[in-house]
């Protein structure tokens, strides 16, 4: 009986241990396989990290911190032609990025913002930005391996953009998956080679004016080039550019069609001090000069060096250029008086301050002074309106760089951050 016992038990073990050995390999084999298919996505995912807690009474969200593993599909996302909507660029994205498992929104952002280019006594190239909108939470996106023949980069992203609610956290695997759709969604950035970039609200239509419903978003349709939105256009120029000339010859080679049902400028900007501002206007033999046809604009380009501004300029002047809200090519004299262009008072204040130095500041932090004084806490003071700087960042194009703060709160260490390329980190004030 006892030997009959022994037997089973030899038995059972051998059995026990064989369907541990078949779980343990079919484990391995799922491990390796969910690796192989999300292996960028769960090392992207891991890296999220919740920066500075929300502050709903100063109406400021959360800050968020993001390093972007692989190529996020780029390569594939230009092979295929890129995208002609919103909607397409979902399409891609929820099947390419999220599996099909999860399908992402594209929210609306009011992007009433300032930037400027700047020198430093040392010859530093700087690139200041404000993104001007309401209560929302943000993530400094960086991509530092993204494969053969792209660039690394620093990007800001708003989160409502890809479909965060803007009075809640972050939270589940689900909502951080989403986020990686933030790669095609920078609102501002600068890669590796000292090439940077923003985009701007310009209220083009033949209202002409911060209502909305006035506003035509720019929809070109040539059937011989492909075709990006706005943000996307953005992601490629920092990653597949690495100066003002090479991203112009990109531009060119593309459809734009901007995003949220808005229209928007563009101003980019290289470590030489070159930089340009883009925008899409009627073609100087255009019948229809109202503005209303998204489908008939052309790229109309204004450089540092152009005298296309309403301001006098003398010789210093075309060290630097800056940017609000309005149409800055106005050959044809897109408004009838300053008065109908939106953030003009933002843009006079930022030109006094530049041309009393001749485009030369002392350092980033003297930068990022201007940045908040034009600020919509410190702005709404003094000539009303409402919202918040959600973020504020000056780029060091030569030493590759970035000073950024969030939500205004500029004297508080703890809201203030550095990158650096040569170090790839991203570090707090308050450490």
């Amino acid at each position: 009986m006892e030997k009959i016992k022994n037997l089973w038990s030899k038995l059972w073990f051998r059995i026990l241990s064989i369907v541990l050995a078949v779980i343990i390999v079919i484990a391995a084999v799922f491990g390796i396989t969910l690796f192989s298919v999300w292996g960028n996505e769960i090392s992207t995912v891991s890296s999220f990290k919740h920066l500075q807690e929300r502050n709903d009474a100063n109406k400021e969200g959360s800050v968020y911190s993001m390093n972007v593993k692989g190529g996020f599909y780029l390569d594939k996302f230009r092979e295929n032609g890129g995208a002609s909507s919103d909607k397409e660029l979902i399409g891609f994205i929820t099947k390419n990025i999220t599996k099909g498992l999860i399908n992402v929104n594209i929210g609306e952002s009011d992007v009433n913002c300032s930037a400027f280019t700047a020198t430093t006594p040392s010859d530093d190239v700087l690139f200041a930005r404000n993104y001007d909108f309401d209560k929302t939470n943000v993530c400094m996106t960086i991509s530092n391996n993204p494969g053969k023949g792209r660039y690394k980069s620093f990007t800001t992203v708003d989160l409502n953009y890809v479909g965060m609610d803007t009075e809640k956290d972050v939270s589940g695997l689900m909502n951080k998956l989403t986020c990686i759709a933030a790669a095609y969604a920078p609102l501002d950035g600068v890669n590796e080679m000292g090439l940077s970039c923003g985009i701007f609200m310009s209220y083009q239509g033949d209202d002409k004016t911060l209502n909305e419903s006035g506003t035509v978003a720019t929809d070109q349709k040539d059937a011989a080039k492909d075709n990006f939105t706005s943000t996307t256009m953005q992601r490629m120029i920092l990653d597949y550019c690495a100066n003002v000339d090479e991203a112009v010859e990109l531009i060119k080679s593309y459809n734009l069609h901007d995003s949220a049902k808005s229209s928007f400028h563009y101003m980019i900007a290289d470590a030489t001090g070159k930089s340009a501002i883009l925008e899409w206007l009627p073609a100087e033999n255009a019948t229809d000069k109202t503005d209303n046809d998204g489908s008939a604009r052309v790229l109309k380009i204004t450089y540092n060096t152009d005298s296309v501004y309403d301001t006098q300029r003398n010789a210093d002047d075309f060290k630097y250029q800056w940017i609000t809200n309005f149409i800055v090519n106005d050959h044809e004299n897109y408004y009838e008086s300053n008065d109908d262009k939106p953030g003009w008072d933002r843009y006079e204040h930022i030109y006094n301050r530049l041309s009393a130095t001749g485009g030369t500041v002392a350092d980033e932090n003297a930068a990022m002074t201007i940045l908040s004084e034009v600020g919509r806490r410190s702005w709404n003071k003094v000539h009303g309106g409402s919202g918040i700087t959600v973020h504020s960042v000056v780029y060091n194009l030569t030493q590759k760089t970035v000073l950024w703060v969030a939500n205004e709160n500029y004297t508080d260490k703890s809201a203030v951050y550095q990158y650096s390329f040569k170090t790839n980190k991203l570090t707090s004030l308050a450490k």
